[in-house]
């Protein structure tokens, strides 16, 4: 399977995956791996007419948890279960009660307990589902190379959702984002907070971050992410601040060349960073 290629680490490698996620993307996409598990997934998903027929299916179940980011809850069944069969039309429903909402997402794509039904019929579901797939899966092969990237891959196609949240509920609340271990983390390193803070009492850590939030963008609120340049400064902040952490894993080769160059100029490069942190 294709792997993206990632030559520098923090703001300076973001700005080159910028230039090249297309044609990285579509190389990645094209992948003979890559085809086998959706070919499949279109085959079967048909059949699949109530949440046992998914559960008892790996290969089905793998992908769909995949799509949404969730392969790494591929055993947590009962749980899996609860939240696909009470749906999302009940504000009280298990998925709804659930903080981080990825589960809510895919149990309304689903529609296994909602008032419209099952989905898996619809093209337009199966459509989603695989492009789900495909962009997530490239998001993980991204992070192979630099785990810094795929958070910013994530952050930015989660970034609209956050700001807008449902059609009658408004933004997400900062427990949303609080609720997500990737979300969290960008947020806590572009705000520059310490390891510390997630010791905080959970109410505190949402004050604080959305006094953050109200120094930086002039919102208390996510809606300050409807704005794409407001996202990108969020980006460039994470970025900036992980490589001045020293929080970064590019591997060996060119790469590591680059970065070990920088480096070298450690006043320069740290002044540079800094610039981009408070003056961007």
């Amino acid at each position: 399977m294709y792997q993206p290629q990632i030559p520098l680490a923090g703001v300076a490698g973001w700005r080159f995956l910028e230039r090249t996620q297309e044609t990285q993307q579509a190389a990645f996409d094209a992948s003979p791996e890559l085809d086998r598990k959706i070919e499949y997934f279109r085959e079967k998903i048909g059949s699949v007419t109530e949440v046992a027929d998914l559960m008892q299916d790996h290969r089905l179940l793998e992908f769909s948890l995949t799509a949404f980011g969730l392969e790494e809850e591929i055993d947590k069944k009962a749980f899996i279960r609860k939240a696909l069969e009470e749906g999302t039309d009940d504000e009280e429903s298990f998925a709804n009660k659930i903080v981080d909402k990825t589960y809510a997402k895919m149990s309304e794509a689903f529609g296994f307990g909602n008032e419209g039904g099952v989905q898996t019929g619809n093209p337009e579901f199966v459509e989603d589902i695989v492009n789900r797939f495909r962009d997530h899966s490239f998001q993980v092969a991204v992070g192979n190379a630099d785990n810094n990237m795929r958070l910013a891959l994530h952050f930015k196609q989660e970034a609209l959702d956050l700001a807008e949240g449902g059609a009658d509920d408004g933004p997400r609340s900062w427990y949303t984002v609080l609720g997500s271990e990737s979300l969290r983390t960008v947020f806590e390193t572009a705000f520059g907070f310490p390891s510390q803070f997630v010791n905080l009492d959970i109410d505190r850590q949402a004050e604080y971050m959305a006094d953050k939030a109200r120094q930086m963008f002039g919102s208390e609120d996510l809606s300050f992410l409807s704005d794409p340049e407001n996202v990108e400064k969020m980006i460039v902040n994470f970025l900036a601040r992980a490589q001045l952490n020293g929080d970064y894993n590019v591997a060996t080769g060119p790469a590591a060349t680059a970065l070990t160059l920088l480096q070298s100029g450690s006043s320069q490069g740290s002044s540079g960073l800094l610039n981009l942190l408070y003056g961007y």
